[in-house]
């Protein structure tokens, strides 16, 4: 994801009581249904398309229909087909082509699928890639984690290869290493923001740095507020405030600047 939203002022209340704005049937594969929702993308629109993993399919919400969703992508059985997706992880929109970006985890495919309606199949990007998080920057390159190499790549769009840009140097804690990198953000100074899920961290890796900060947790899993415990999504705002899903822990954590 690519972090594009107003500061969020660090003293800000939080409602303590959310909106359903998808789902919320049960799993399932109906169209009011998901079936283990992982990665989310919200348009300008507030359109939001989802990676319903278990269903095998791309989801797609538009705002003020909380009603039924829409399959955009998928959904035809799991399976290896250019129709077929199989427990996708994580989704984007590049807005360019009007085409979404989905890691096809499963496959250990990145495939790129048009919103022309009448699209039924994707196109392959990158393959043989244990693909799970996606991000995008302001000059469309692409970034993928790799959680089978522990390593983020940065591609242009049609590139096979990609360029190493974190981790990389085998499966650790070091600064230079990442364990088990899922989800990913990426800021305008090309900046990448990396769950290191494993390591009970997120990672900051700086443009051509070799080696990462870490900017949350890494003080091994746990429950304290220093801590994190299998961190999943995040967020980066436009001040550097870092949000971040703590999965282990059943909670989300906001960790401002001052804070790490």
């Amino acid at each position: 994801m690519f972090s594009l939203i107003v500061n969020i002022p660090a003293n800000v209340t939080w409602k303590q009581n959310g909106v359903t704005i998808a789902g919320g049937h049960g799993e399932g594969g109906a169209t009011n249904q998901l079936y283990c929702p992982g990665g989310l993308f919200v348009d300008d629109d507030q359109t939001v398309v989802i990676a319903d993993y278990y269903n095998h399919r791309i989801m797609q919400w538009k705002n003020g229909d909380t009603t039924n969703g829409q399959v955009v992508a998928g959904g035809k059985c799991k399976g290896n087909g250019l129709h077929q997706l199989d427990r996708p992880i994580d989704v984007l929109i590049d807005k360019e082509t009007d085409s979404l970006i989905i890691c096809d985890k499963e496959n250990r495919r990145v495939v790129q699928w048009s919103r022309r309606s009448g699209t039924t199949q994707s196109e392959i990007l990158i393959d043989n890639i244990n693909c799970y998080g996606l991000a995008m920057d302001e000059q469309r390159y692409l970034y993928v984690s790799d959680v089978g190499k522990h390593e983020v790549r940065r591609y242009q769009l049609g590139e096979k290869n990609g360029t190493l840009v974190a981790g990389g140097n085998g499966k650790g804690d070091g600064l230079n290493q990442l364990n088990l990198p899922t989800y990913l953000v990426v800021d305008r100074q090309q900046n990448i923001y990396v769950s290191d899920n494993s390591n009970h961290r997120v990672m900051k890796w700086n443009k051509d740095a070799k080696e990462g900060i870490v900017v949350a947790g890494g003080q091994g899993a746990g429950s304290a507020l220093t801590q994190l415990y299998a961190p999943l999504g995040i967020f980066v705002d436009t001040l550097g405030t870092l949000y971040v899903a703590d999965g282990g822990n059943n909670r989300v954590m906001r960790w401002t600047q001052r804070d790490k």
